[in-house]
Order: C-alpha cells, then structure tokens, then sequence
C-alpha cells in the first residue's frame, strides 16, 4: 500500500478481531515511526507497548475507573467551541449513532467505555512525554502518532486514538510501573479491523479546504 493509498484508506477503527498482532510486526511499524521529525531530533516520544493479558488488566482497570469517576470524552476546549468545530462534531455523534444502534449501544456510553477498553483491540499502545519537556514537544508526539496510524495502515491493520486515558494516568501508571516524571499523552488501539462489524461501517467526512486553508500569493 503506498502512502497516498493508506491517507486515502485510514479510518478510527473500533471493533477488531481477536488476532493478535505480533511482536515483530509492532517493531516493524516503530522502527518506522521514529523515523519521523521532531525539533533538533530530540525524539521525545516514548511509546510503551501493552498485549495479550497485561492489554486486559489495563482495560478492566480503566473500565472500573470510569464507571467510578464517569470522565467522559471530550475536546477538552476551554473556551465555548465556534459554530463551525461544533457542527463538525454534532455532525460525526450523528452519523455513527445509527450504526452504535445496530450493536445495541449507547452512543456516549460506547465511546467511552470503548475508549477505556481500546474498543477491544489486542494491543494498545501508549505514548508518554518526559515532563522535563515543554508542552511544545507535544507537536512532536502528534508528528509520531501520525507516522504511526499511517504505518498501521500500510502493514492492513486498524487503529484508533484514545485521547480519554489521559484523563486516568494515575490508573495508567500504577498498572504499567510508569515513572512519575513521564506524562500520560495518548493511546492508541491497534489490531486487526473487523470490517463486518457495524461499529466500522462509516467513515466521517472532512469539510473542504476553504475551511482550513488561507492564500496569500
């Protein structure tokens, strides 16, 4: 697959089929990311590898932490969000929500549990940033994460990422022997797509460039 294919292809995968993906596959893909640019190459990235039962421990210690806490997902804006991003993701609750019907599912309580779960994934992986950093070096972790979904993708596999486990570091930490000096940025789920599921069955779109983009010639 080559690049613009795997762009083109990418979506938030959530339901996965149980395969595993193996060990030497996730090395692949990661000897791949940290090919990517970071500011004077400090590679700040830190990504820390979960599988097979510890991937488990880890979801039913951030399902009970949710269902005690009741953090839920969201933009994390501190301002009231303009029209135009609120419309955006009105528009993307309302397209996923017929289809989360068909599981017999909840919208909010899908997306949040299914965040805490890595919507079932077998592997998760979570990125983290030395606090010795700036938050600035947190453009370099979002340059990683998107080498990363972009490899997934290449190598047929799904990702999806999960920025709510930010909001259960302490969890997180205390199941994976985190350091306290490395912060909590976000997971990603990866695995194999199960593409008959309806979870997967829709794609959000994007608005046009007019939207985004500014000329000045």
């Amino acid at each position: 697959m080559d690049l613009i294919e795997a762009i083109d292809s990418r979506r938030s995968i959530r339901a996965f089929k149980p395969s595993p993906v193996s060990r030497e596959l996730v090395e692949k893909i990661l000897n791949l990311v940290v090919k990517a640019p970071s500011a004077i190459n400090l590679q700040p990235w830190e990504f820390i590898v979960v599988m097979g039962e510890e991937k488990e421990r880890l979801s039913r210690k951030l399902i009970k932490s949710y269902r005690e806490k009741q953090i839920s997902c969201s933009p994390g804006n501190v301002k009231p969000l303009a029209d135009t991003f609120s419309k955006r993701g009105l528009a993307s609750v309302e397209l996923m929500t017929p289809s989360l019907a068909k599981l017999g599912h909840e919208f909010n309580q899908f997306i949040n549990e299914g965040s805490c779960n890595f919507y079932g994934a077998p592997t998760a992986v979570i990125l983290c940033l030395d606090n010795a950093f700036s938050k600035a070096r947190l453009v370099d972790v979002g340059i990683g994460v998107g080498y990363f979904v972009l490899v997934a993708q290449s190598f047929g596999l799904g990702t999806c990422t999960i920025g709510l486990i930010n909001a259960y570091e302490d969890e997180i930490k205390e199941v994976l022997s985190i350091p306290e000096n490395k912060d909590v940025v976000i997971g990603i789920a990866l695995g194999y797509p199960d593409l008959d599921s309806p979870a997967n069955e829709f794609k959000t779109p994007r608005d046009n460039l007019d939207s985004f983009v500014r000329w000045f010639d």
